[in-house]
């Protein structure tokens, strides 16, 4: 839409969130954000203001029907939130509703929110607020027997707010993750818009979602959106395809760090290639990995170093092992090194924390090894999902990354194809390693089936110990 028929939006200032809205909530409706216990929906509304408050200068009301004034206050502080210093500013007011609401208050009709309004709308006008929150619903309506009550009085608030010219946000409580979208089921129908935040079980692991069901008139992104919920940063949407890469291809090429392999791919790696290497176990894929990052040190350039699958001081004693001193490596400031088990937080969060080292530390090169570590604690498609956000990372930024992944199988390269070309599809080089059994040994071999942009080996070679030599030099 274009012209007068364009619906003006209110930036949230979540992190991301604005990317799947395209820009912001419509300015001055209301939106329903419903979610199953844990799923985010208090910090949804406390952020939603405080953002407004932080980054556009727009006062906020919250309206609160279950949790103390106390409670939020200090929860919202651990996240940097400081609402009491808001409050002592006229940025922030509270409404404590429950206060409104007494366990004797009448049902089916007698009661309705005449006063309750009058509160809100005295709150707005002190304060010069442009954005409410409502945080719950489900804590009033609980108290009506006639569901028509319930759509009556939703829909009686509503139509305040509209008439105040705010922004506002609802919040409610849904029973089950995919059926339904609130309790009553009257709520969407009163609402201009609805938000569904999910807090799944899969594989052991909770991952929250966020998916926009109903923007009226206004368009946005559709799907489910993974987000995690950040100490520093409060609510972050993980992007998939949200950041614009640059439209400059570099020309130039970086070495691998081994010499054979460089010659492979015709001349080493383009500068913004994202690399691919699968291989069985003790094929060489960590010692690709050190000698990549040995490379970035020579260049003088920085690489960020992730494992998933051990510390640190192992990770250390391996490449010792190899005559290559990552300690010395490390000391020079030119490599920075990130460990930990897969299995200790969610993808979201590993992601987060790779974003927030790129931003940091600034490399021009990334090593992951391995993603295999991922793969056991989370499904296949999960996976995909995680390099497809890092990619955009990646990309935005031009970094040369190696990435390398254990197929199935331990000692053969046994894997689902769907799965080993959908990762190789989203990568600019391929490189696999594979046992050859020979008539007296058994051998391991490396070929390079995929370099977007230039000319490279197709045919198997062999990984002579010289390869693994070059490593003491």
């Amino acid at each position: 839409m274009t012209g007068s028929n364009t619906i003006a939006r209110i930036p949230t200032g979540i992190n991301g969130f604005d990317h799947v809205t395209l820009g912001g909530l419509p300015a001055g409706r209301s939106t329903l954000v419903s979610g199953t216990t844990g799923s985010g929906k208090t910090l949804f509304a406390v952020e939603f203001l405080s953002r407004g408050i932080t980054r556009s200068n727009e006062p906020g009301v919250f309206v609160t029907f279950e949790e103390t004034i106390t409670d939020i206050r200090r929860n919202s502080a651990s996240l940097g939130f400081p609402i009491q210093l808001w409050e002592d500013e006229g940025k922030w007011a509270f409404v404590e509703a429950s206060a409104s609401i007494g366990e004797d208050a009448p049902a089916v009709g007698a009661y309705d929110f005449g006063a309750l309004v009058a509160r809100i709308e005295h709150a707005v006008r002190q304060t010069g607020a442009r954005r409410v929150a409502l945080d719950s619903l489900n804590a009033i309506f609980t108290r009506f027997a006639d569901i028509s009550v319930v759509r009556h009085e939703l829909f009686r608030v509503a139509s305040a707010l509209k008439a105040l010219g705010v922004t506002s946000v609802l919040t409610a409580e849904r029973p089950e993750e995919y059926d339904g979208v609130t309790r009553y089921g009257v709520e969407p129908f009163v609402l201009d818009n609805v938000i569904i935040l999910r807090n799944v079980l899969q594989q052991g692991r909770r991952s929250r979602t966020v998916e926009i069901v109903k923007f009226r008139g206004a368009p946005q992104r559709t799907g489910e959106w993974l987000f995690t919920i950040d100490p520093r940063d409060g609510i972050v949407v993980v992007p998939l395809a949200f950041l614009t890469p640059s439209d400059h291809a570099s020309l130039a090429r970086v070495s691998s760090g081994i010499p054979e392999l460089d010659e492979m791919c015709g001349g080493g790696f383009y500068r913004d290639a994202i690399v691919v290497m699968t291989g069985p176990t003790g094929t060489g894929k960590t010692l690709a990995s050190l000698r990549f990052a040995a490379a970035a040190v020579e260049a003088g350039e920085r690489c960020l170093l992730c494992t998933f699958d051990g510390t640190r001081g192992q990770l250390f004693r391996t490449a010792a092992s190899w005559g290559l001193d990552l300690k010395a490596m490390q000391a020079s400031g030119l490599v920075r090194v990130m460990s930990g088990y897969a299995e200790v937080t969610s993808p979201e969060d590993h992601f987060l924390q790779l974003r927030r080292a790129i931003e940091e530390f600034a490399p021009a090169r990334l090593v992951i090894d391995t993603l295999s570590a991922l793969e056991r604690v989370v499904a296949p498609r999960t996976l995909l999902g995680f390099i497809i956000a890092l990619g955009a990372v990646l990309r935005h930024s031009e970094i040369t990354t190696l990435l390398t992944r254990t197929p199935c199988g331990r000692l053969i390269s046994a894997d689902a194809p769907v799965i080993t070309s959908d990762i190789a599809g989203l990568s600019d080089v391929w490189i696999q390693l594979r046992y050859v059994e020979g008539p007296a040994e058994i051998q391991r071999v490396i070929a390079v089936l995929q370099a977007r942009g230039s000319a490279h080996d197709l045919q198997d070679s062999p990984i002579q110990d010289r390869w693994h030599r070059h490593a003491h030099r």
